[in-house]
């Protein structure tokens, strides 16, 4: 049984400042990928959920005619707002979470969640999505990993530090338990069992700083968790980070993924 994360909207209140420049973004080939895979074209709607600062909802809004980016964060939705109108993006922004859905949101031909699946009610998110999603629609949960490389040795160092801050963090510590289902097996038994995944790995430079914002981006190590702690999180993420830095630059390998999910081909095969 796939028991739900609490529900804390405000989780990522002080986290948000730190999350457009410090997570990897999504490679640009991996958007081109899904669009092509999942057929999207101007007159179709796309539903960005758990939107965070809106990469995802600005990368798919070039593509469709319209994108609709909910958050329950209002600190999420007013960078994904700002950066919209950097791009010159139209998106529309909607104050709301997974446990919202329903009928006045129309429907969609693609629902993308980036980084976000598992603080939802997974399994009550797709029966909802279920009727929301277009026949031959799909949802789309997007993550980034790194592979074990030379490249990404200090990975571990990096980690390490984040993993010692984080260690009081009771739901951390339950979504990463041996007991935690993973997605793909709640897909499998979910309106939506017909799954693909696609990857795009690239090499990439990205400065210390970045990475800074990055580890203070994360919930169970944002400025509001660490409070008087911060400025020594920082350091030690920073000492972690020296031997691989070189003009105050890491290189990362990153691979950026898309978990695909649709309808069976046969409908009696529906759960």
């Amino acid at each position: 049984m796939s028991t739900p994360l609490p529900y804390e909207p405000r989780r990522f209140r002080t986290a948000a400042a730190h999350y457009q420049a410090g997570r990897p973004p999504y490679a640009r080939r991996l958007i081109e990928r899904v669009v092509e895979r999942c057929r999207l074209g101007r007159g179709d709607r796309v539903l960005d959920l758990g939107c965070g600062p809106g990469p995802l909802a600005i990368a798919f809004a070039s593509f469709v005619g319209q994108v609709v980016a909910v958050d329950p964060e209002p600190e999420m939705r007013r960078l994904a707002a700002n950066a919209a109108a950097a791009a010159g993006i139209a998106i529309e922004i909607v104050a709301g979470s997974s446990y919202d859905l329903g009928p006045r949101f129309g429907r969609f031909r693609l629902v993308t969640i980036g980084r976000a699946f598992h603080w939802m009610d997974r399994v009550d998110t797709l029966r909802r999505l279920a009727e929301m999603v277009e026949p031959d629609g799909a949802v789309a949960l997007f993550h980034d990993d790194h592979p074990k490389l030379p490249d990404n040795a200090w990975l571990g160092d990096f980690e390490a530090v984040i993993n010692r801050y984080a260690e009081d963090d009771r739901v951390r510590a339950r979504h990463r338990s041996d007991d935690w289902i993973n997605h793909e097996a709640v897909l499998l038994d979910s309106p939506f069992p017909r799954l693909e995944r696609i990857g795009v790995i690239e090499r990439r430079r990205t400065s210390v700083e970045n990475l800074i914002d990055r580890a203070l981006s994360m919930s169970s190590t944002s400025p509001e968790r660490l409070g008087p702690r911060a400025d020594d999180f920082v350091r030690e993420v920073r000492a972690a980070l020296a031997a691989a830095t070189a003009d105050g630059l890491v290189i990362e390998v990153v691979e950026s993924a898309a978990l695909l999910a649709w309808r069976p081909d046969d409908a009696s095969l529906h759960v």
